[in-house]
């Protein structure tokens, strides 16, 4: 896809939970584009909407109203056969709880989506190899999520997100169990990634972690409050 084309855009996108009796408004109206190889941060405080609203984006939520293009196409009218591959192919997804199978190897864990989209073993560990060494991680193939360390076991899960070569990352609060030393490593990640022209979305209520992007888009009772570019940073 072209840089002058949106590789998201969504406009007047909203989402209403039904809470027993009560509507819970939690996006309202929501129109935004984010172009290949941006580096965006959606933050916000508790329940500001920012969590849904990269739900919505990874397609693992639908819209109650509005329009969401993923490249050119919408969103809405694919069937799940879609959405799913979507989700294994074009969308890498890295969570704050690293979501790892404990009794799989690091090797496996990232070889996972590979094994949904149809390759056969040996290619698919060798990719998975050659992902792990990337996040570096190469001397820890063999070893099982609790055989390492939280900063480890976050490298695989991005290692996972990037196994089939995805054109955009979703990360939320990926830093979130993490100590500030291991934060700042995952953050040098991110930054080497969006150098090699992968588009990143990140989700973070962490000022500090906001500031590894080069655009903040902050939410507050499911609107956009703002939508700010950072200063590039100074090396």
């Amino acid at each position: 896809m072209s840089n002058d084309h949106p590789v998201i855009a969504v406009r007047e996108l909203s989402k209403v939970y039904q809470m027993g009796s009560t509507e819970v408004k939690a996006l309202k109206t929501i129109d935004m584009d984010i172009f290949p190889n941006e580096y965006v941060a959606l933050m916000g405080p508790s329940g500001s909407g920012k969590s849904t609203l990269m739900n919505l984006l990874g397609c693992l939520d639908t819209p109650t109203a509005g329009e969401y293009l993923l490249s050119g196409e919408q969103v809405a009218e694919m069937d799940d056969d879609d959405l799913a591959t979507i989700r294994n192919n074009r969308i890498g997804f890295v969570f704050q709880t690293f979501n790892l199978l404990p009794r799989l190897s690091a090797l496996d864990n990232v070889a996972l989506p590979l094994v949904y989209a149809g390759m056969n073993k040996e290619d698919r560990q060798q990719k998975a190899r050659e992902v792990l060494e990337l996040v570096g991680l190469g001397d820890r193939v063999d070893h099982k999520p609790n055989e390492l360390s939280g900063g480890q076991r976050q490298r695989v899960a991005v290692a996972r997100a990037l196994v089939n070569d995805p054109a955009i990352i979703l990360a939320d609060e990926p830093t979130g169990n993490l100590d500030t030393k291991t934060s700042y490593e995952i953050m040098e990640m991110f930054e080497k990634l969006y150098k090699q022209g992968n588009t990143i979305i990140l989700v973070t209520h962490e000022p500090d972690i906001a500031e590894h992007a080069r655009r903040v888009v902050r939410l507050r009772d499911g609107l956009i409050e703002s939508d700010t570019t950072n200063p590039p940073k100074v090396a």
